[in-house]
């Protein structure tokens, strides 16, 4: 896993180990950045269910103003720690430590653009999606990756499905303003 493009391009970037870590594919990765591409710049960014936090480093590395990290296991902070030392955006980033739906309750700010990316198949997408709108700035987008057959909600009060996208067995779907 590496940083694909920006300022910590071609950085290798650290992952947990285990049967239960999913990190996003390179080829996933790639095109999600690819759709966002013009609207990163000076963003602020939020990496919900971060694992490692690659995708919130991407952003980051392609000029994003900063980005919070937010994982409910202790190791995986440690991992997203690691990975901001290497490609030097530590500065740039704050790591939370807490459950994810319960950091969109309490968290009193806005992102631009938020990435979620849950375990699969435990109603974490649409648990999240229906809390994130109130952490949203007016222009905000959410990028959602999840199994290709989970049911996501269409309508997410001021944000509605813009489009889904589908890469093998997952699917990022994107959700922009009305």
């Amino acid at each position: 896993m590496r940083v694909i493009t920006g300022i910590a391009k071609g950085r290798r970037l650290f992952t947990l180990e285990g049967d239960d870590v999913r990190p996003t594919s390179e080829k996933v990765k790639e095109a999600i950045f690819s759709i966002i591409q013009f609207e990163i710049e000076g963003r602020r960014v939020l990496d919900l269910f971060a694992g490692s936090g690659q995708l919130g480093i991407e952003a980051l590395s392609r000029g994003a103003e900063s980005a919070v990290f937010v994982d409910s296991s202790r190791a995986a902070v440690d991992v997203i720690k690691k990975n901001l030392e290497v490609s030097g955006l530590y500065d740039k980033a704050v790591v939370k430590n807490t459950n994810a739906l319960t950091f969109l309750e309490t968290y009193d700010s806005f992102f631009d653009i938020a990435f979620v990316d849950p375990p699969y198949s435990q109603g974490l997408a649409a648990a999240a999606l229906e809390r994130l709108p109130m952490c949203m700035s007016e222009s905000g987008i959410i990028i959602c990756e999840t199994r290709f057959n989970e049911e996501l909600p269409t309508d997410l009060g001021s944000l509605k499905l813009y489009r889904t996208y589908k890469y093998s067995k997952t699917s990022v779907s994107v959700y922009r303003p009305k």
